[in-house]
């Protein structure tokens, strides 16, 4: 008699069209993750992916981010920060983010996503998962919500697919960097999410050549192509929990000494009971 497969739960959330989601639901459905989706969630209320979910009949919500923050910039709504979160702390864990930002543009940015990332918990709230994949979520998440989404240290569960070889260009338009930066390689990343911008611990790329025909539209249609491959490969390497965060240490040439977190996979093997 074949051994049970214990299937993960899978949350989502995302912002467009949602192709990354289905591809990932697809996958669910065909065996190939041993997983199921068991919410999908947007910031918008539009968003074409939350139909995707809806005629799986997957559960649905939406958090309208941009309404909430045209009214809390008009003063028409108060940001009521949750009881459990510090402002303070909040400012320190998130200097990676706020480089872009003055000292008050950062306080009123943290202030107002973390007032909305508590509504979007407690849409969660409802449903248990053991990963959250974010599947086009075109919004930079707060340490307010990865602190209580990454419960156990050295275990992140929130993760992100990007469209372009990280580190390099990290933010909204990776492909669209990637051509007009002149890259003759262009791809994808998966990665866990951090405190900073697209800067999280590597889980895998997928990289394709670029030639002088090529457009931005071509390389987005090629990128999009591989990240239907990659995202649920990810995803399914999580719930074979082959995905090890580790920290490495590196002694550069001039004797500094730089500590990074990675992501190594292991094989089938190093997961495995001893008998």
């Amino acid at each position: 008699m074949p051994a049970k497969i214990n299937k993960i739960r899978i949350g989502a959330l995302l912002s467009g069209s949602g192709s990354n989601f289905k591809a990932i639901a697809d996958a669910c459905e065909s065996g190939q993750i041993d997983g199921e989706i068991v919410f999908a969630g947007s910031d918008r209320p539009d968003a074409q992916g939350l139909e995707i979910a809806k005629k799986r009949s997957i559960p649905t919500f939406c958090v309208d981010y941009g309404s909430h923050i045209r009214r809390f910039k008009k003063k028409t709504e108060i940001i009521k920060l949750p009881n459990d979160a510090d402002i303070a702390t909040l400012m320190r864990k998130s200097t990676p983010l706020l480089n872009r930002y003055d000292s008050e543009q950062a306080h009123f940015f943290l202030m107002a996503r973390a007032a909305i990332e508590a509504e979007l918990l407690n849409e969660i709230d409802p449903y248990p998962f053991d990963l959250l994949v974010l599947a086009g979520f075109m919004r930079n998440l707060t340490p307010y919500f990865i602190d209580r989404i990454n419960i156990t240290p050295g275990k992140p569960r929130i993760m992100n697919i990007h469209p372009a070889l990280l580190p390099a260009f990290p933010g909204t338009d990776g492909y669209g960097d990637t051509f007009r930066h002149g890259c003759k390689v262009g791809g994808c990343t998966v990665h866990f999410i951090d405190y900073g911008e697209d800067s999280g611990p590597i889980i895998a790329q997928k990289a394709f050549s670029i030639s002088e025909k090529d457009t931005i539209e071509t390389i987005r249609v090629r990128g999009l192509k591989l990240e239907w491959q990659l995202y649920p490969q990810c995803v399914q390497l999580f719930a074979q929990k082959r995905l090890a965060v580790v920290n490495q240490c590196h002694r550069l040439g001039n004797g500094q000494i730089k500590n990074r977190v990675v992501v190594q996979i292991r094989s089938e093997s190093q997961i495995k009971p001893k008998v």
